[in-house]
């Protein structure tokens, strides 16, 4: 009987940690990807059934950054290379805000990250249901060759 009622003291002593409630997990962001996006019987409010788009695709985001980074000279003598992770928003009208880095590569080079990314304008917006969403998104900025676009010549014409 004693060790009944030790077992049961013992099992109600540990209850109330038992029960706590556990820190929540941190939420993850979501990425958006165009090509894996499809329409939701029942989607959140504010989960878009399409993507944004940079006009030009991939490519043409690319060969933005190539045009508009200046390398920072302190990155240049460190001899860094890597890519920094903004995350921004693409607002309904296709423009983008709210700048943050995600993760660093140098403080000069986030800072020309956080110059550069709010220049990327005419983004065709996240849709739902016919109308245009903001929505979040992730970019990586090349710096120090990182991004290099390599274009392979051959002997051949186009069309052949």
């Amino acid at each position: 009987m004693s060790k009944t009622i030790f077992s049961l003291l013992f099992v109600l002593a540990a209850a109330p940690a038992a029960l706590a409630q556990q820190p929540a997990p941190a939420q993850q962001t979501i990425v958006l990807k165009p090509g894996q996006m499809q329409v939701q019987a029942n989607p959140a409010a504010n989960r878009p059934d399409r993507a944004p788009v940079y006009p030009g695709g991939a490519q043409a985001l690319g060969l933005f950054f190539l045009e508009h980074i200046k390398y920072p000279e302190a990155a240049r003598v460190k001899q860094l290379s890597g890519t920094v992770l903004v995350t921004a928003t693409v607002n309904a009208d296709g423009s983008v805000t709210n700048p943050v880095v995600a993760k660093s590569l140098s403080p000069e080079c986030d800072a020309e990250a956080l110059r550069v990314v709010p220049l990327l304008t005419g983004w065709q917006p996240a849709m739902r249901r016919g109308r245009p969403l903001p929505v979040l998104i992730q970019l990586p900025v090349p710096f120090g060759g990182a991004g290099e676009i390599k274009i392979e010549q051959t002997g051949r014409k186009p069309g052949e």
